[in-house]
């Protein structure tokens, strides 16, 4: 008899640790028992080497490290649909079901939000012709700042190969950070997990438990599967990986 994979599997984004080499970083999430990364463009994946993407995908398969998503820094409406393609194009070779993409440039702009869809609705088509779905950072300046915006511009773009992040927003209190997860959560397929508070002020993961363990269950009452990724550590130290890593699927198995 087999055991069932997790609905909620553990992982990492690689942005986390940016300034180390992308071997490093795979070192670290493997040795912390996460089970996935999430690697981002901006360093460690650059779009148009697609090269490097394959390279990146044999040292995950070597370790046994599954890449979840594809961090990309692609920019619907800023950006138009003709654009994606180095961005898909590292993605494939990386094996990543999913491209993370941003919402725009500007919170809230109904101005912005014709360009935002038709960008996005293009990048979906190519997305889905290879296999990969999209999903929005889930980000404040961006037309998801909040999860009423997020909403309507999942509906305005309509397309099946199209989801979102969630995040708790800066400042949140835990309340109105479920709520806003309520809202979007039928379109969520992953989760960035870090504990900041008041502010930006990075916190050691295991000092918003209340908040996440109520995520969590959340997320489990779906009966879906959701990437949990922690994102950013106090004062950026890869030791500091181990230690939220560990309250991460201490967690996710309590919840």
């Amino acid at each position: 008899m087999t055991n069932a994979p997790h609905p909620l599997r553990t992982g990492m984004c690689s942005v986390t640790l940016r300034e180390l080499p992308p071997l490093d970083v795979l070192d670290v999430a493997h040795a912390a028992g996460l089970g996935g990364i999430e690697w981002g463009g901006d360093k460690h994946v650059p779009p148009g080497d697609p090269d490097a993407a394959a390279r990146v995908a044999a040292a995950c398969r070597d370790r046994g490290v599954r890449v979840t998503s594809y961090g990309s820094y692609f920019r619907a409406g800023p950006h138009g649909a003709a654009q994606f393609a180095p961005v898909l194009a590292a993605a494939v070779a990386l094996g990543a079901p999913r491209v993370r993409i941003w919402a725009g440039d500007t919170g809230s702009a109904p101005a912005q939000r014709r360009a935002v869809v038709a960008a996005a609705r293009g990048a979906a088509e190519q997305a889905a012709a290879a296999g990969v779905e999209l999903a929005f950072e889930y980000h404040g300046n961006t037309l998801t700042d909040s999860a009423q915006w997020t909403v309507r511009l999942l509906e305005d773009i309509d397309h099946p190969a199209v989801r979102t992040y969630w995040q708790p927003p800066v400042g949140f209190a835990d309340a109105d950070a479920l709520h806003g997860l309520e809202l979007v959560l039928p379109w969520v397929s992953a989760v960035h997990v870090f504990s900041w508070w008041p502010l930006k002020e990075r916190l050691p993961l295991a000092d918003r438990r209340s908040l996440w363990l109520q995520v969590f269950a959340r997320l489990r009452l779906t009966g879906r599967p959701f990437d949990l990724l922690l994102e950013f550590v106090a004062g950026n130290d890869p030791a500091r990986v181990a230690v939220d890593a560990a309250t991460l699927t201490r967690w996710r198995d309590d919840s």
